[in-house]
């Protein structure tokens, strides 16, 4: 009886650890396939992912993770094409408005990014500073956050800025001013415009900014090919 006590004490408290571990893996909810994407529209149709391309014109783009030349090496998307929230889009046509007035244009690099991409560049550089910890997700994720520049509104061509896009150095960082006086004030019209407007700008990279509050979207890892044939059939 006293030899037993003592293993049935210890399974319980192995058995509770695994629960309690299950549980906080849990919390995270990721939609990884469309019909659980339809259930969650259903519900909150505001909150799904629509196309850029029809709330920002013109549209100025790259996409470094379409093809290997990026910080990780490798290949992270297929198919792309831009995605965000309404709300999202709703406020960068705002921006991109403004800055017409300016004769200038957003240009991006990144706007959804599938929670898989998110998991690779975590890998490559487990810095939070400069990638999205998987254990809490990203804005991108979640069609809240973009990657993005300035360009010239008429050429589509990029201004100067303090680095290129990814570069994970103390010069991308918001507070770095050694800097000639064009690239500051390229970076200070991109930043004023979006937080104006409601984004939060990251203060390691200044091409990042999010909105506030992004757990209201849910995280997902839907492949872009799979959208597309989703909104064509809206």
């Amino acid at each position: 009886m006293y030899r037993i006590l003592p293993i049935t004490m210890l399974y319980l408290v192995i058995l509770t650890f695994e629960v309690f571990s299950q549980n906080n893996e849990n919390q995270l909810f990721i939609i990884n396939k469309m019909q659980d994407y339809k259930k969650w529209l259903a519900n909150k149709p505001d909150s799904g992912l629509l196309l850029l391309k029809t709330m920002v014109s013109p549209l100025f783009a790259e996409v470094p993770y379409e093809a290997k030349n990026n910080f990780t090496g490798q290949k992270l998307y297929n198919n792309h094409s831009f995605w965000v929230t309404k709300e999202a889009g709703e406020k960068l046509k705002l921006v991109q408005d403004s800055l017409k007035n300016l004769g200038l244009s957003l240009y991006f690099f990144d706007t959804y990014r599938p929670y898989v991409a998110t998991v690779k560049m975590w890998k490559i550089v487990p810095d939070e500073r400069y990638a999205a910890n998987p254990a809490n997700g990203s804005g991108h994720n979640r069609g809240v956050s973009v990657d993005v520049s300035l360009a010239n509104l008429n050429t589509g061509k990029p201004l100067p800025m303090p680095t290129g896009f990814d570069n994970f150095t103390d010069t991308a960082h918001h507070t770095f001013m050694n800097l000639s006086d064009e690239v500051l004030q390229n970076r200070a019209i991109l930043k004023g415009v979006m937080e104006f407007y409601g984004f939060k700008p990251l203060s390691t990279e200044w091409w990042h900014y999010s909105l506030p509050d992004s757990k209201r979207y849910p995280l997902l890892n839907l492949p872009f090919k799979k959208l597309r044939k989703l909104n064509s059939s809206l």
